[in-house]
């Protein structure tokens, strides 16, 4: 039997208020949010924290509790956020200002050659996405993205974009992202079949969503290069690090957040002794603010010269973080707005609706992960829900092999990825970066994650079937 098997009812959740109600509370905020952005022009921080206390109350979270739910969705999203988001800037920035961003740039489209200079980002965001996590890998290759739409033209969507999706799949579908870890062990699936299946779904999937869109897109959406990492002087060759020397601060944070999985993983399976000091001392430094922190550290100590002196540099690192703090805080309220309609209980009406409904168990399980993805915003949050409620359906199903697991992983994967829209931290994350309205985020990262979900969902089906 593979993962169409029918969907075996399991107790139903019971939400504070009927889910019509909150269906039409969520709507109605999301259009107050979109209508003071948009229409009133009001700042988008603070008509995320206006429309946030308005829904709580709607919702009747309790008086007492409303101001420590609106602060705990703001400050768990900056505790992710704001250290990954300064320090990346940081890094950017000096790579952008040193000739760096530039080195690479020169590099990629020299082996890739200048029309395919998108899918050589693209490829290179593939390989950096895997054990970074998706806030974390964009910052950093921002730098070099900005430089190669500065160097060739046209919309910064047409490099963006495909660079953008490749870091959003491997957080999404690829274990050693918290989201498919933690539905893996909650559904019984072995991290291995993850890695391959996700790994089979995942690349065509960016191709045909994110890399193909993105051409699609940067041809029709003009969006110029924004100067929120700051103007980049063209430095001769001589005064540029080198390929090696660039490629190496790339690979650093890479390498020490493999360090933290590896020793995980061997600690886990009993290979080293866990909890041991050395263990936990080594994996503290693969920790992403850890690894950023080391890198931007190594960074300062390489790139500093007689040209660059350490005075230049502190103000080089001080300029990064003016333009991002908006950036930062816009992320921190569109995770306070998501904190509110998880408490108030929309997402688990919606997901109760669907798990009663007798639908074959992977689309079951793409569809709940919809209705949490686009009621509460976090990715990770609707992934490791519907994974926890789908688990005693998938234990109650019989006759689901090692592949079927992993391709309702990567169902629940996808339905977690479609439809980022104001409620995600990561949809203002990606608009402010690449300097972008609220209307063109929707018409094009909205679309794009869209995209990739429902292709990734296609596929797992598809994959399902066949082995």
């Amino acid at each position: 039997m593979n993962a169409l098997g029918t969907l075996v009812a399991a107790d139903p959740i019971q939400p504070a208020y009927s889910t019509p109600v909150l269906l039409v509370i969520a709507l109605l905020a999301v259009l107050a949010l979109l209508f003071l952005i948009m229409k009133v022009k009001l700042h988008a921080f603070v008509s995320l924290v206006l429309v946030s206390l308005l829904t709580a109350l709607a919702t009747k979270i309790p008086l007492d509790a409303l101001m420590k739910t609106l602060l705990e969705g703001f400050g768990s999203t900056l505790a992710n956020v704001a250290l990954l988001v300064g320090l990346g800037a940081m890094i950017g920035r000096l790579l952008e200002s040193t000739g760096g961003a530039q080195t690479l740039a020169d590099t990629l489209v020299a082996r890739f050659g200048e029309k395919r200079a998108p899918l050589a980002l693209g490829i290179a965001s593939l390989l950096f996405g895997f054990p970074i996590f998706f806030d974390a890998g964009l910052v950093v290759m921002l730098p070099i993205i900005f430089t190669v739409a500065r160097r060739f033209g046209g919309s910064v969507l047409t490099y963006a974009l495909p660079a953008a999706g490749a870091f959003a799949v491997m957080h999404a579908f690829v274990p050693p992202h918290p989201g498919p870890v933690a539905a893996g062990e909650l559904l019984g699936a072995d991290m291995g079949t993850i890695v391959l299946v996700g790994l089979l779904i995942g690349i065509p999937t960016w191709y045909l969503g994110s890399y193909l869109f993105g051409l699609w897109s940067g041809r029709r959406v003009d969006v110029p290069v924004p100067a929120i990492l700051g103007e980049v002087r063209d430095l001769p060759p001589e005064e540029r690090p080198g390929f090696g020397h660039v490629l190496a601060l790339l690979l650093l944070p890479l390498v020490l957040i493999f360090l933290n999985t590896g020793l995980g993983t061997l600690a886990t399976g009993g290979v080293v002794e866990k909890g041991a000091t050395w263990v936990e001392g080594l994996r503290l430094l693969g920790q992403t603010p850890v690894a950023l922190l080391i890198t931007l550290l190594v960074a300062i100590l390489t790139l500093s010269g007689p040209r660059l002196g350490l005075a230049e540099i502190e103000k080089l690192c001080n300029d990064a973080l003016g333009p991002v703090c908006a950036v930062i805080l816009i992320t921190g309220a569109g995770g306070m707005f998501g904190g509110v309609l998880r408490a108030g209980g929309i997402g688990e009406a919606l997901a109760g609706s669907l798990q009663a409904s007798g639908m074959p168990v992977i689309v079951a399980a793409f569809l709940i992960s919809s209705a949490l993805r686009v009621a509460q915003g976090s990715a990770t949050v609707a992934l490791t829900t519907a994974a926890g409620l789908m688990a005693p359906t998938v234990a109650a199903t019989p006759g689901l092999t090692g592949i079927d697991l992993a391709c309702i992983v990567i169902a629940i994967a996808s339905g977690a990825t479609v439809l980022s829209h104001v409620n995600d931290s990561g949809f203002w994350l990606v608009g402010r970066f690449l300097g972008m309205d609220v209307k063109t985020t929707l018409l094009t990262w909205t679309v794009m994650e869209t995209l990739l979900g429902v292709i990734g969902f296609v596929l797992a089906v598809l994959v399902s079937l066949v082995l």
